[in-house]
């Protein structure tokens, strides 16, 4: 490690065994194996059930104090130490990830007073796709400005919520949007973001004129499908078809469709058979009336130009 002082080698290399053994015995607690429970067997079908249980632990705070006591006295001991919890930052916050499983993600965070006042106003809102409950430890005398989708292509703005602290909120990202402004001072929160239930598209609208400007895939699966999808195509891989054929069926809409672009400007003629289907058979409307336009348009371009004679 260029230039790495060899006289903390030794105390590094110790505070790791020491990290470990505190690691072992805080992740064998009762306050980690409560966190664990809650969501245990959560089902995964929709944001309510774990949105619920969500609301209710963030109902009390003090199992979160519980939960990072040790850890924070740990560390008031040993400088080095390395707690076992995965940090998330940017320029406006910083953030423990508490709890992470297949229905809830979990988040100690501060948001920043001195960063939010610099960053420059927003041209845009996002929509996250998914559901959060979020309990207020400090209010900082913030506001959230907030925007409903009311119109699949439209927001609207809704009155500001100032942040009370200790309250608990719940917002349904599928359809409402918000930003913390306001500031006065640094503003700590629990946030709960709910993943069962998530949108499978992420929605972004232009502030200016509260249309819809942007879409992007909001599931990693999918996501990672479609790049590689995309990595065949741009490799001119014609023996891939299979692959092609295989995703126009998946489960997420959003793939299907993808897919199927790709496979069109690879090989449109192997892919339209499999688009004539797609236009009458697919489970979701707005993919079928994709490739009934699509069909339209490659018909179009397939009439003979009439003679100039």
């Amino acid at each position: 490690m260029p230039g790495f002082p060899e006289a903390l080698r030794p105390a590094l290399l110790a505070s790791r065994g020491r990290s470990r053994d505190v690691s072992r015995r805080w992740a064998a607690g009762a306050e980690v194996r409560a966190l664990r429970t809650a969501f245990a067997d959560c089902p995964l079908d929709g944001p309510g059930p774990a949105a619920d249980r969500a609301e209710q632990l963030l109902a009390n705070g003090d199992w979160a104090a519980a939960l990072l006591d040790p850890l924070l006295a740990a560390l008031d001991k040993d400088p080095l130490f390395e707690p076992p919890l995965r940090a998330r930052r940017d320029g406006l916050r910083t953030g423990l990830v508490l709890h992470d499983c297949a229905a809830v993600s979990l988040v100690a965070s501060v948001s920043h007073a001195a960063a939010l006042a610099r960053a420059p106003e927003p041209r845009t809102i996002a929509l996250p796709g998914r559901m959060t409950v979020t309990r207020v430890l400090r209010s900082g005398g913030a506001h959230w400005r907030r925007w409903h989708v009311e119109e699949e292509d439209r927001c609207i703005a809704l009155p500001p919520l100032p942040l009370a602290e200790g309250a608990v909120y719940r917002s349904d990202g599928r359809n409402e949007a918000r930003l913390l402004s306001g500031a006065r001072s640094d503003v700590a929160v629990l946030t709960a973001t709910i993943r069962a239930g998530a949108a499978p598209l992420l929605r972004e609208f232009d502030l200016a004129t509260r249309r819809l400007c942007r879409i992007a895939d909001g599931d990693d699966r999918s996501s990672r499908a479609g790049m590689l999808l995309a990595l065949l195509r741009a490799s001119g891989r014609t023996d891939a078809g299979p692959c092609f054929e295989a995703a126009t069926c998946d489960a997420a809409h959003q793939l299907r469709w993808a897919a199927m672009r790709e496979w069109l400007m690879l090989d449109a003629g192997a892919a339209l058979p499999r688009l004539a289907q797609m236009a009458e058979q697919d489970p979701h409307a707005q993919v079928r009336a994709a490739a009934r336009r699509t069909l339209e348009t490659l018909a179009a371009r397939q009439e003979p130009e009439p003679c100039p004679a």
